[in-house]
């Protein structure tokens, strides 16, 4: 067996003392391959809801630990794409950093400590979307009460507003008042009584019969003469 060998035998014996729940072998030969299923810490005020886990997959190598183990991430609950990128990433460089010795222990912690950040962060968005949710509704309150601020380009164009409805609805109120002084046919001719007497008079003077013949006014709107006036001497 050689140093290599022994050093991932400790390594996966002491990973399954740590983790005897959480970590399932797959494979011993000719390498040791196994998962390790880890959870983000859950606190009082966090439901399942708001938990993310996932399951990474390592495999040793002929020459590991000088060289990284292969590892991958095979699920995850309640993880976003980029968060995902960002755990291998950092998976990667854990490794890189630590060559030449067992790094799987240290890799493990170090995503059991990110997926706990996750959801840190996560509270951290959520509380910073309430706050300028508020702000932007107290904005909004305040414009409204603020109302909108006057220039003098503003001024004058509301004044040649203004004035221009004002004048329309004085041509309006003058046409208004000619139609209801308007009068009918029939109120001009009634208007003025002494003409009409007049004329009776004048031909009373002259010794002639007059009779009014009501057919010539029948198109004179609501004009209503008795039948058949005559005027004698």
């Amino acid at each position: 067996m050689t140093d290599h060998q022994e050093e991932q035998k400790n390594e996966l014996e002491a990973l399954e003392s740590i983790y005897p729940e959480e970590l399932e072998v797959l494979e011993t030969t000719p390498y040791a391959v196994f998962e390790i299923t880890l959870a983000s810490q859950k606190h009082e005020d966090e439901t399942d809801e708001e938990s993310v886990s996932c399951t990474m997959k390592f495999g040793y190598t002929a020459i590991y630990p000088d060289e990284p183990p292969e590892m991958e991430i095979t699920d995850s609950d309640n993880l976003e794409e980029d968060e995902l990128t960002d755990l291998i990433n950092h998976m990667q460089t854990l490794a890189e950093e630590n060559l030449g010795m067992a790094m799987v222990f240290t890799m493990v912690s170090a995503i059991q400590e990110k997926l706990s950040c996750c959801i840190d962060e996560r509270k951290k968005q959520r509380k910073a979307a309430e706050e300028r949710r508020v702000r932007d509704e107290e904005e909004l309150e305040r414009k409204k009460f603020e109302g909108t601020r006057v220039t003098i380009e503003s001024f004058l164009a509301w004044k040649t507003k203004f004035e221009a409805e004002m004048a329309e609805l004085r041509k309006r109120k003058a046409e208004s008042d000619i139609l209801k002084n308007r009068l009918s046919g029939k109120e001009l001719f009634m208007r003025d009584e002494s003409m009409l007497d007049s004329d009776v008079q004048f031909l009373q003077a002259e010794g002639e019969n007059v009779e009014v013949d009501e057919s010539l006014f029948q198109d004179m709107d609501d004009l209503d003469l008795a039948e058949d006036v005559e005027v004698e001497d």
